[in-house]
């Protein structure tokens, strides 16, 4: 149990703490939590940080509380942004919700019969009946606005740059996100919050309720913003697009990739903050990457270790294959091993065309394959002379004149890679 500050503290996973959070955490098993905003079915890999936070406090003995924000997704925080997020109705954020349930539920133990069980809860269960009135009376009253406008996300809207300004609905945010730090401390002990260092505003109003309408005490502590390198923020592909922890959203292949595409430096802080890996064996990995910079040891393992977090040991197998068939020297048994899923993330964007699955019992000469069946090339002459030249492939392996297509060609029974030279490529549906 003891020991979990100093922890995060050495993997950079502390950026403030109030005062007595370590002596409490030393003290007892606590009860601590931290929200995620039901913005998509999805979490992506910006949420993986606090998700690495509660695992850490479960293998630290303490008992971790995941709350899924329904009431406070359908206002919207205005910590960080400039503008009012749309507000969301019930039946896509209930959709959301679910979504969120399930993926938490891959990392964090809920074994009931265990003391330091995993909880998941939804603050719109005990938001949805509470009346304004009895909010007015039961929150507001206890927090005054000069305290909320103190706040730098209410400053930095308020302020003389802004051209916006806050709703009455955001300006609560932090009285209902304060609240249910009151809520899961009358009724569930807990005793700690935590989150981004933006949100420290919203945490501590959640320590000052508990303090001025319980007399209790509430502990919290912020971890760092991850940012790249260059000060960039971080968490979106090199297309700008999220990088999701849902396999049909963001696949474990270019998931895999995109933290085998990190900096030197960057990769350095990644595999403390993201793995689970000991000091030990951190500092052993720099060292040796510091050493042998080319053979890239820590981006090789950073993404070895995430994706098998998230996506587990058979996919990440599959996109390790998937980036050898890309950039390796991989063999057609390793491209004909390869799923649908990954197949088809890997050759994404790579021009296609429809074959009848019929007509490769009988078999389809390569020659036909290449130019009127597919119109990869132009022309049956152009396809001979490539053939001649020992320029085309058909799944990864050169093939001549003679070659036919067959269901044996067949790629997750259905794909056939047609190759021309090392980078040409185009595949064929078999329909």
């Amino acid at each position: 149990m003891s020991g979990l500050i100093a922890e995060l503290q050495w993997r950079g996973l502390i950026h403030t703490i109030m005062p007595g959070t370590e002596e409490q955490l030393e003290k007892e098993m606590t009860t601590g939590y931290c929200g995620f905003d039901p913005t998509a079915d999805s979490l992506h890999v910006g949420s993986l940080v606090p998700i690495i936070l509660l695992m850490h406090m479960q293998r630290h003995g303490h008992k971790p509380i995941a709350l899924v924000g329904g009431a406070t997704g359908m206002i919207g925080d205005p910590t960080g942004k400039s503008a009012e997020r749309n507000l969301l109705d019930e039946e896509t954020l209930d959709k959301f919700v679910k979504g969120i349930h399930a993926q938490l539920e891959r990392f964090l133990d809920f074994d009931p019969s265990k003391p330091n069980a995993a909880v998941m809860v939804n603050n719109y269960d005990w938001m949805k009946d509470f009346s304004f009135i009895d909010f007015a009376r039961t929150v507001g009253k206890h927090i005054t606005v000069n305290y909320m406008m103190a706040k730098d996300s209410v400053k930095s809207r308020l302020g003389a740059d802004s051209t916006v300004g806050m709703s009455f609905t955001e300006f609560t945010y932090q009285l209902i996100q304060g609240y249910d730090f009151l809520h899961l401390y009358r009724t569930m002990n807990a005793k700690l919050q935590f989150g981004g260092s933006d949100q420290w505003g919203n945490i501590t109003t959640g320590t000052e309720l508990i303090r001025r309408v319980d007399q209790g005490e509430g502990f919290a502590f912020t971890c760092p913003l991850t940012t790249k390198s260059d000060g960039t923020k971080f968490g979106k592909s090199e297309g700008g697009e999220n990088v999701w922890l849902d396999k049909n959203r963001t696949s474990p292949y270019k998931f895999y990739q995109f933290w085998l595409n990190q900096t030197d430096e960057d990769s350095e802080k990644y595999i403390k903050i993201y793995t689970f890996l000991s000091q030990g064996e951190i500092n052993e990995l720099i060292e040796k990457h510091r050493t042998e910079p080319h053979l890239r040891h820590l981006q090789k393992k950073l993404a070895e270790e995430i994706t098998t977090l998230v996506h587990g040991k058979e996919e990440l197998e599959n996109a390790i294959k998937a980036s050898e068939v890309l950039f390796g020297k991989s063999t057609t048994e390793d491209l004909m091993s390869l799923n649908a899923e990954t197949f088809l993330a890997v050759f994404e964007g790579v021009p296609q065309a429809s074959i009848s699955k019929s007509e490769l019992t009988e078999g389809i000469n390569i020659v036909d394959a290449l130019s009127e069946k597919s119109g990869f090339l132009s022309s049956k002459s152009e396809a001979r002379r490539d053939l001649k030249a020992n320029a085309i492939s058909i799944n990864k392996e050169k093939v001549g004149e003679e070659f036919s297509l067959t269901e044996k060609d067949l790629i997750s029974g259905q794909y056939i890679l047609l190759q021309k030279g090392k980078k040409n490529y185009f595949i064929l549906i078999a329909e």
